[in-house]
Parts: C-alpha cells; sequence; structure tokens
C-alpha cells in the first residue's frame, strides 16, 4: 500500500514550505502527495457581492494551485491535487479522508489576522481521521 499524505496549499510562502515537507516525507516514504487548494467567498458586509468578485476568488486559488503543481514537478513522486470552493478545513478533512497524514501549516491567508490564525489546523488537528503534522515556518514542528 502506497503512503498517501494529503496537504494543504493556499499560495503562501508558508504553505509552499509546508508542501516541501511533504514532498520530502513522500520522497522518503516512497509515497504519494495529493495538494489540495481551498477558498471560499467571505461574506462581511454586502452579503450580495458581485460575481466577478467571487470569481477572483476562484482564479487565485486556481493560479497558487498550479504554481504548487509546477513547484511538485520533477520530484518523480506520484503527485495529484484539487481545488475546492469551501471552508478550507473541511475541504481539507473530506480530501485527507482515507489519508495516511494530513499536512498542514499554522499560518496562511486568513480572514481576520488576529482571529483567524491558526484556526484550520487547528480544526484539523482536532477533526481529522488520520493522523495531522502542522509545519510551523520559522519555529519548531507541531505534532498533532
Amino acid at each position: 500500500m502506497v503512503f498517501r499524505i494529503v496537504v494543504g496549499v493556499d499560495g503562501s510562502d508558508s504553505s509552499l514550505a509546508v508542501l516541501d515537507w511533504a514532498l520530502e516525507e513522500a520522497r522518503l516514504r516512497s509515497g504519494q502527495v495529493h495538494v489540495v487548494t481551498a477558498w471560499h467567498y467571505p461574506v462581511i458586509g454586502d452579503a450580495a457581492g458581485k460575481a466577478e468578485d467571487h470569481d477572483s476568488f476562484g482564479d487565485n486559488a486556481r493560479r497558487a494551485h498550479a504554481d504548487a503543481l509546477r513547484r511538485a514537478s520533477g520530484t518523480g513522486l506520484a503527485v495529484t491535487g484539487e481545488v475546492m470552493e469551501g471552508h478550507p478545513a473541511d475541504v481539507l478533512l473530506k480530501a485527507a479522508s482515507g489519508a495516511d497524514l494530513l499536512v498542514v501549516g499554522s499560518r496562511g491567508h486568513g480572514g481576520f489576522a488576529g482571529m483567524l490564525l491558526g484556526s484550520v489546523s487547528s480544526h484539523a488537528v482536532h477533526r481529522a481521521q488520520c493522523p495531522v503534522l502542522v509545519v510551523r515556518t520559522g519555529a519548531e514542528t507541531v505534532q498533532g
């Protein structure tokens, strides 16, 4: 059976460091990596929003995801990926169903920096059905 790692990437420098960690772990275990980029349109203020604003969030996520897949190319590893609309924690938990390891960062693109930083990793650690590794760039790695 192949060791399957799911990694969350949002385009931030810290999430690319998380991807690098996951790729190295997959190399060591002869495993595969599934790169997941989640996005959602924040409902703040005017709930109506504009269609083009909504579309730009998805476009940005797809660009970040494509950059991550390019970064992973040439590693010789089996790398797959998906971009999904939804709350990042929920999307990652769904993608990690049946995975051997979920790897997330502790900081990325958040809505209200002081309030949401770390909310996705915390949610993953407490609710995932597989082991979770939280990679903190510039600090020690915290396992959950």
